[in-house]
């Protein structure tokens, strides 16, 4: 393994046997491989023929987070960061949020298509009449500490349900991944608005079904002793567009989450759940909190230059801006800043925090420091705003977000089950520890 290799070619450079690829030099044996390029990738598994000799486990490729590794093939979304593009299933973001609703969006995503009239309205209709949970799940939530955090109360609540639908452990039923879509997406809302009321001591109102998805959420969260919860239109349309834009993308660390667990040919509630379980880490579904809490240190407009100076020096910490694949504008970011003014408008809230992340934004762009580090505002930015504007506390944030991305999550599941070169994740590791170690008895260390 301290050997080096020497690679050279690329996607339009032949291998001896006149493919494209590349052809390798060992230089600890002298030996040449030729490894064979495809859509931009060679596989890992070539490099194990690099071996000094036969008892040789062969090369392996190192590659911490994953920062260079395709571990599947995927039709669902396409992401170019350098030029900013985000689509789902070909179809670029913007559109989808002008045009679309976050159902049909979930549609698209896990079954490939647009949704004919009917159809959608059959999506619809199942979807609706599956946001009831079992009244076994209301007191099992009931049971955590008053101050459980949300999202953990959430996460317990996806992992019970595979209790209640022992059937859906038959993964090879396409009746039953399709019933398993249907009550994910239609019960998430449901579990995370008990486990939001939950925190707050307060009962919880069930689905009203004459609603609309993002409508009947809204109720489950504020409804209170009014007979009926009449939803304002520009909220169900803003958080209509925050779920079509947290629905999917790509292979982050929850949905890498839900591929890795769900190759182990788990039930698809207990797959999901370990795309919650990743969602809950503030380095990736926390990051909207960061932001928040960011803005309200700064505290003024006034503060601005010198905590961007204290991010070049180092002090200060930039957040919501930057992303692992964006190196360029996040088109989520501009689509939910256009909603942000409605939403105060609805709840007929003053944000000062927002006043701070204009002036912010528009600081950090016009310095090269930040620009020629390719920094721009990705979806976190401005995402919170609109949760704190809604009353949502803080440690609610997530909850919200993994509503939307369980469509996404699903339909990773879902590919991953119909291909054809699945297996079981069993990532490799280099081995630091000691080797041939004897054992000490106790009184003798």
């Amino acid at each position: 393994m301290t050997g080096d290799t020497h690679g050279a070619g690329d996607t339009e450079a032949t291998t001896a046997n006149g493919k494209k690829g590349l052809t390798v030099t060992d230089n600890r044996t002298g030996k040449t491989y030729d490894i064979e390029i495809t859509d931009g990738t060679v596989r890992a598994m070539d490099f194990r023929e690099i071996k000094v000799d036969e008892e040789d486990f062969g090369l392996m490729t190192y590659d911490p987070g994953f920062s260079n590794t395709a571990s599947c093939r995927s039709a669902i979304t396409y992401i170019d960061g350098e030029k900013g593009i985000l689509q789902h299933r070909g179809i670029p973001i913007e559109q989808l949020c002008e045009h679309s609703s976050y159902l049909e969006v979930a549609y698209l995503l896990i079954y490939g298509e647009l949704p004919t009239e009917d159809q959608l309205s059959k999506w619809v209709y199942e979807i609706t009449h599956h946001t009831y949970v079992h009244e076994n799940m209301k007191s099992f939530m009931q049971n955590f500490r008053y101050d459980a955090p949300p999202m953990g109360t959430l996460l317990s609540a996806v992992g019970a349900l595979s209790t209640f639908y022992p059937e859906a452990q038959d993964i090879s039923d396409e009746h039953q991944r399709h019933m398993a879509a249907v009550r994910l997406i239609a019960k998430m809302p449901t579990l995370a608005a008990f486990a939001y009321r939950s925190s707050l001591g307060l009962p919880f109102v069930y689905p009203d079904n004459e609603l609309s998805y993002a409508g009947n959420f809204l109720s489950m969260l504020f409804k209170m002793a009014e007979p009926r919860y009449e939803p304002d239109p520009r909220l169900e349309r803003a958080l209509d567009i925050l779920f079509i834009l947290h629905a999917d993308h790509e292979q982050n660390c929850s949905a890498a989450a839900v591929r890795v667990v769900g190759s182990s040919l788990v039930d698809p509630y207990s797959a999901i759940a370990a795309g919650v379980a990743g969602l809950y880490g503030p380095l990736h579904g926390g990051a909207n909190v960061a932001v928040l809490k960011m803005l309200q240190r700064i505290g003024s407009t006034d503060n601005i230059p010198d905590f961007l100076e204290g991010v070049k020096k180092g002090d200060e910490r930039l957040m919501g801006f930057g992303h692992r694949v964006y190196k360029n504008y996040d088109p989520r970011a501009r689509i939910i800043r256009s909603h942000v003014d409605e939403v105060l408008e609805a709840t007929n809230k003053e944000s000062p925090w927002l006043d701070i992340a204009i002036e912010l934004e528009k600081r950090a762009l016009d310095d090269e420091y930040f620009t020629d580090r390719k920094l721009y505002p990705n979806v976190d930015f401005y995402s919170g705003l609109i949760y704190e504007a809604l009353d949502i506390p803080t440690d609610a944030f997530t909850v919200m977000f993994a509503i939307p991305r369980t469509s996404g999550w699903i339909a990773q599941w879902l590919e991953m089950h119909h291909d054809e070169e699945l297996r079981i994740a069993r990532p490799r590791q280099i081995y630091t520890g000691a080797r041939d170690a004897d054992y000490v008895p106790a009184s003798e260390r």
